[in-house]
């Protein structure tokens, strides 16, 4: 279903069987993608649940949207633009509030459901804005330590709970990458649940149902 946009970023939405406090689910694309892509998902979600999916505010040529610019050619390497995405996760942070207040949702149980460049993102307003949300689906990305709070370990993250994934052949973000994030979550002890599928970057069935059976526990 799309709707009139109204908020701060173009979405789309699957209300909930649920006329109130509905949980709410809010899925950010990849890189290059857009709001159509991960709103495929909707239909085999739990009927309770909201899903807004959003479109990404920086437009791509010839198509499709990104979170923030990657420069491939940069000496370094693939280079975040770091400002572009520091402003993506704020932007997400308040567009949480916005959902909150416009759609028949509760406040306390919202997850982000992200993949690559939207898991980076995910990752980062969970860490940055911890009170916000209460569970992420983290589909082949990983931290990106520039996004997240320099004194995190003075943060509390006992309400959070991630459910993380990655590609063991994922040709575009390692899988090594996204190795480190369990030692990481384990330093700030959050509680997290890590798994790595024989596929390359991308979603494999049985990951899906892995993370679909994971969310449900926790509705």
């Amino acid at each position: 279903m799309t709707v009139p946009q109204s908020l701060s970023l173009n979405h789309r939405i699957r209300p909930s069987a649920l006329t109130e406090k509905a949980p709410l689910v809010i899925m950010l694309h990849g890189y290059g993608s857009d709001e159509n892509d991960l709103f495929s998902f909707s239909s085999e979600l739990d009927e309770k649940l909201f899903i807004v999916s959003v479109q990404a505010p920086y437009t791509m040529f010839p198509y499709g949207y990104a979170w923030y610019t990657i420069h491939f050619d940069a000496p370094q390497g693939k280079w975040t633009d770091t400002e572009e995405a520091l402003s993506s996760r704020d932007t997400i942070a308040n567009f949480i509030d916005e959902a909150c207040a416009a759609y028949p949702v509760d406040p306390d149980n919202i997850t982000l459901l992200g993949f690559s460049q939207g898991t980076i993102l995910s990752i980062a307003v969970a860490l940055t804005y911890p009170k916000k949300v209460k569970n992420i689906i983290a589909l082949s990305g990983y931290v990106n330590k520039d996004l997240i709070p320099a004194d995190i370990q003075s943060y509390d993250y006992s309400n959070l709970a991630f459910y993380c994934s990655h590609g063991s052949a994922d040709q575009m973000i390692p899988v090594e990458w996204a190795r480190q994030t369990p030692p990481f979550f384990d330093a700030l002890k959050i509680d997290y649940s890590y798994s790595e599928f024989p596929v390359g970057h991308g979603v494999a069935p049985q990951n899906f149902y892995e993370f679909k059976s994971w969310l449900e526990k926790r509705l």
